[in-house]
């Protein structure tokens, strides 16, 4: 358990034991350096509720505490402030990090981010459900979670349509247009290359001909009913070939999927999930419906479409598919949608209708964690310079550039490329998971590559210099001792407010609580390093402490780096 964990229930079981009834004890950060580390608000309270003076009541308080702290005063109407002593701060700070986690009951628990659009490359609007996603996963699995990572595909659409049209067009004679061929279906010989010439070339043919968008129709009708086998066939070879070049660039970006399935996948299921909706399920303009309006709903939902009146899946449908295949075969706690927050109703949809019709029990939880945009340092949608959509490897290029300017010219070779590569990713990652989830934000390349402010490559700065520091020293275990000085005494309090930060975190799936503190943190440590000549310090015990606090740092902001998925460098 955390020291302010432990704190908190120190002093609400003073509070109990002096008669007062209180349910629980948070401690906040005091806003008056001068007055104290940390302040509990809680005597106005109870002064109201037994009709006191509060200022009396935060006396007894005081009074009962005051000997586990090295401060306890009174401010104000009845503001308790308290700082800690230094012995809890050190032991706080050399502790394994665990002893930051305040852990609760473990859960299986689903992450579904990514959904990333087979046969098409990955854009700009795929990232931050991967960073995020990646992201609320890591900090999961630190809290003593079971977690699966599922991409969840975007597998079925009229991009198989277009794209199995153009190969007709182009290869007439291949086995799968063949309506006589019974025989097995050879390997495709495609790339990803060429279904990335391909689906533009179908799509601009399908916007001016009627006739070829229609066959685009049927084309997808067709797979996603099952009906066509030689046309499933090659949309699976399609599919993997094109995950090929996905799970490259998300490999980029360091994450990683324990499920690597789709919306084809959830096919398998709708027989059963239709049968279970069945009694739910209600014909509205030829299309299958589900109400899933309540009653002390103050804006309408509209009803959850199932089946569209051609007789195809919808989105929807293949969803609660999914839910259904999850609820089978992992039987979650929870599941979590990492998707742009504009999804937000059709999401509230597909979990009502999850819950109203039995298909998860109330006891499992589904919850939409929805996302802002990320948008160009003009404020606008980022796009190319012919007004596209920009491919996602084309935005890590354009700061790979940027950030490469700014490495030290001794550096150089193939490891100046893979220290700009990574940077490149960090730049984009940090940046990226620094505004609050739901917030738009603008990414200016040069702003979030400088080396200065709350960025990347200067938190990444910040863990070379100590991994630097630390290679001129003997391996061996270093204690910090005393406080010499408020640098150290700062770098302490800091380390005392991560426990706070993660809980905090996790209980709202907001990882710019991390990256403030990772920032705060590297902030705190420079100030440490540059006003204090820590490997020439002649008196040996304030030496250690030095050493001890730098690896205590490092520590933890390796660890957190690790749950923003952002790999260090050993040089910058």
């Amino acid at each position: 358990m955390s020291l302010i964990k432990n704190t908190e229930n120190l002093i609400l079981k003073a509070v109990n034991e002096l008669g007062y009834e209180l349910d629980n004890v948070t401690l906040e950060k005091c806003t008056m350096k001068n007055l104290g580390q940390y302040q509990v608000n809680f005597a106005m309270g109870l002064a109201k509720k037994y009709s006191k003076n509060p200022r009396d009541i935060a006396t007894k308080i005081m009074n009962a505490i005051k000997n586990d702290f090295k401060d306890v005063n009174i401010a104000g109407p009845g503001f308790i402030n308290l700082t800690f002593k230094d012995e809890d701060l050190i032991n706080n700070a050399v502790g394994d990090f665990s002893n930051h986690i305040d852990y609760e009951k473990p859960k299986k628990i689903i992450v579904d981010y990514g959904g990333a659009n087979a046969a098409k490359a990955l854009h700009v609007g795929h990232m931050r459900a991967a960073n995020i996603g990646e992201a609320i996963k890591r900090l999961c699995v630190l809290f003593g979670n079971d977690v699966i990572g599922d991409v969840h595909l975007g597998d079925i659409g009229r991009q198989a349509g277009m794209l199995i049209s153009q190969l007709k067009l182009e290869q007439p004679d291949l086995p799968w247009f063949d309506p006589n061929f019974d025989g097995e279906y050879p390997k495709v010989n495609l790339t990803a290359a060429d279904l990335g010439r391909m689906y533009p070339e179908a799509s601009i043919a399908a916007k001016e001909s009627e006739e070829r968008m229609e066959e685009v129709r049927q084309i997808t009708a067709e797979i996603d009913k099952g009906k066509n086998k030689a046309y499933l066939n090659l949309w699976k070879q399609m599919v993997n070939i094109s995950s090929v070049s996905i799970k490259e660039v998300y490999k980029k970006l360091n994450c990683t999927f324990d499920l690597w399935e789709g919306e084809m996948d959830a096919l398998n299921y709708v027989p059963q999930v239709l049968e279970i909706l069945k009694p739910y399920l209600y014909e509205s303009n030829g299309a299958l419906v589900m109400d899933v309006q309540k009653d002390d709903d103050k804006t309408e939902i509209p009803p959850l479409m199932v089946i569209k009146s051609d007789g195809a899946t919808i989105y929807g449908t293949r969803d609660l598919g999914t839910i259904y295949s999850r609820m089978e075969r992992f039987n979650p706690d929870e599941i979590l949608y990492v998707v742009d927050q504009r999804q937000g109703m059709y999401f509230e949809q597909v979990i009502r209708g999850s819950y109203i019709s039995g298909l998860v029990p109330p006891t499992t939880k589904l919850e939409f964690l929805g996302f802002g945009t990320m948008n160009g340092s003009d404020g606008k949608p980022f796009k190319t310079r012919d007004g596209g959509v920009m491919q996602l490897n084309d935005l890590i290029n354009m700061i790979y550039v940027e950030i490469e300017k700014k490495i030290k010219p001794e550096i150089n070779g193939e490891e100046r490329k893979q220290i700009a590569e990574k940077l490149a990713i960090a730049t984009l990652k940090y940046s990226d998971l620094l505004p609050y989830r739901r917030t738009d934000y603008n990414f200016d390349p040069v702003k979030f590559s400088s080396l200065e402010g709350k960025t990347g490559p200067y938190i990444l700065y910040g863990n070379v210099r100590m991994k630097s520091l630390l290679s001129k020293v003997e391996n061996k275990d270093y204690k910090i001792k005393l406080i010499p000085n408020e640098d150290v005494m700062d770098v302490l309090v800091k380390i005392s407010e991560l426990s706070k930060v993660l809980k905090r975190a996790y209980d709202e799936f907001a990882i710019n609580y991390i990256t403030d503190y990772l920032y705060e943190l590297i902030q705190a440590f420079n100030k440490f390093y540059n006003n204090n000549n820590i490997l020439n310090e002649q008196d040996e015990d304030i030496k250690e402490t030095y050493i001890a606090l730098v690896k205590s740092v490092y520590s933890i902001s390796e660890k957190l780096l690790d749950v923003l998925a952002i790999e260090e460098v050993e040089k910058m």
